[in-house]
C-alpha cells in the first residue's frame, strides 16, 4: 500500500479555552516522530471525564490551567507513518489507546504501565485530546482494527478497556455472581466485560430506566431501580441472603460504594473503579476485616486493547447498544451540553471530527 495520501497544513480542532466555552480553530497538523504515525480522526466518544473538565475545569490534581482539546476515546486511519514505523501502512483502519507511556520505569517494566507517572494521557491536561481532524501518537499504542468493526465501536474499547482491566483485577471467574454499581458508558461497558469473563449473574444498580434497559441488552441478568428499591436487600433476596461474589462500583458515588461493599458475600471482592467528588469516604472498616472483603482500585488499564477488539469484533459485545447521539466536531460544545443535561436520555455521544 502507498504511504502517502495527500495531507493538508491545517485543520479544525475544538478548543476549550475555558470551562463551558469550546470554539472551533484552525490549527497546525501535526508531523508524526519516527516512531510515530498520523491518524485521521474519525469517530470520538465523549467520557464523563471530558464533561467535568468542560464543567468544572478539574479532576483532582488535573486542573485546566490554558485552553485545552478535549476528547480520548478515539478511532480513525492512518494517513502518513514516521519512518521508523514498522507496523502501520498508509490506509489501516485503528484503535487508539489514549496514554503513552515512557516504557523504562518500574511500572512500564512490570507490566503495569496505567501507573507510569511520565504518562501522556490524551485531555488530561496539560495534554490535548482528540477533538481534532488529525492526531499523532506512537505506534505501540495503536491497533489494527478488522473491516467490519465500526470506528464508533472502536472508540468504545477506551471505556470497554476499563471493565476488562477490573475483571483482570479481581480474578473474576466465571460462573460469579457480581453486582455492578452505576449504568453510566463504564458500568455499561463492564456488563459486557463481565459477561465476557463469564460471570453468569450480573446485577446492576442505577437510577435511570434508558440505563438499566440499556444494561440488560448488555448482558445484566437483574436490574435494579434505586430509586424505587433497596439496593442491598434487594442484592441480599437475589442471592438467598449470601451477596454477591464480586461488587464493581464503576458511578463515583459514596452511596453507590457503601451499598456495593454490604452486598458482598464474606471472602469476596470490592472493585473501586469510580472516583468521587470528594477523597474521604466513610466506610465500614469491620466490617471489611470481619469478612476478609479483597479490595481493588482501579486506574485506566493496562495491556486491554487486543482483546477489546477481539470481543468487540467477535459479536459478543454490541457497543452500539450504548450509542445514542452524533455531532460534527463544529458542534462539540452542543455535543457537551447533551452530555451534561440529558442524563436521562444520552448514554454515549459521539463527535466526528471530519464530517
Amino acid at each position: 500500500m502507498s504511504n502517502h495520501v495527500e495531507i493538508p497544513k491545517t485543520m479544525k480542532a475544538a478548543v476549550m479555552t475555558e470551562p463551558g466555552h469550546i470554539i472551533i480553530e484552525e490549527i497546525p497538523v501535526p508531523i508524526p516522530q519516527p516512531d510515530e504515525v498520523l491518524i485521521q480522526v474519525i469517530a470520538v466518544g465523549i467520557c464523563g471525564s471530558d464533561v467535568h473538565y468542560y464543567e468544572h475545569g478539574r479532576i483532582g490534581p488535573y486542573v485546566v490551567e490554558k485552553p485545552i482539546i478535549l476528547g480520548h476515546e478515539c478511532a480513525g486511519i492512518v494517513v502518513s507513518t514516521g519512518e521508523k514505523v514498522s507496523r502501520f501502512n498508509v490506509g489501516d483502519r485503528v484503535a487508539i489507546e489514549p496514554g503513552v507511556t515512557c516504557g523504562h520505569c518500574e511500572y512500564c517494566k512490570e507490566g503495569r504501565y496505567n501507573l507510569c507517572p511520565e504518562v501522556q494521557f490524551l485531555a488530561t491536561p496539560p495534554v490535548d485530546g482528540a477533538f481534532v481532524q488529525y492526531i499523532v501518537m506512537r505506534q505501540d499504542f495503536v491497533f489494527p482494527i478488522p473491516e467490519h468493526l465500526s470506528f464508533e465501536e472502536a472508540a468504545m474499547n477506551e471505556p470497554f478497556s476499563v471493565g476488562i482491566h477490573a475483571a483482570r483485577r479481581c480474578h473474576l471467574q466465571p460462573g460469579s455472581t457480581i453486582a455492578i454499581m452505576g449504568m453510566g458508558p463504564v458500568g455499561l461497558m463492564a456488563v459486557a466485560a463481565a459477561k465476557c469473563f463469564g460471570a453468569t449473574r450480573i446485577i446492576v444498580t442505577d437510577l435511570e430506566p434508558v440505563r438499566l434497559e440499556a444494561a440488560r441488552k448488555m448482558g445484566a441478568t437483574e436490574v435494579i431501580n434505586v430509586r424505587e428499591e433497596d439496593a442491598v436487600a434487594k442484592i441480599k433476596e437475589l442471592t438467598g441472603g449470601r451477596g454477591v461474589d464480586v461488587a464493581w462500583e464503576t458511578a463515583g458515588n459514596p452511596k453507590a460504594l457503601q451499598s456495593a461493599l454490604s452486598s458482598i458475600r464474606r471472602g469476596g471482592k470490592l472493585v473501586i473503579v469510580g472516583l468521587p467528588p470528594q477523597d474521604q469516604i466513610p466506610i465500614n472498616v469491620p466490617a471489611i476485616a470481619d469478612n476478609e472483603i479483597d479490595i481493588y482500585g482501579v486506574f485506566r488499564y493496562a495491556n486491554t486493547y487486543p482483546m477489546g477488539i477481539e470481543f468487540l469484533s467477535s459479536g459478543k459485545v454490541d457497543a452500539n447498544i450504548i450509542i445514542t447521539d452524533k455531532y460534527p466536531l463544529s458542534q462539540t460544545q452542543e455535543a457537551m451540553e447533551r452530555a451534561i443535561h440529558h442524563k436521562n436520555a444520552s448514554l454515549k455521544i459521539i463527535v466526528y471530527p471530519n464530517e
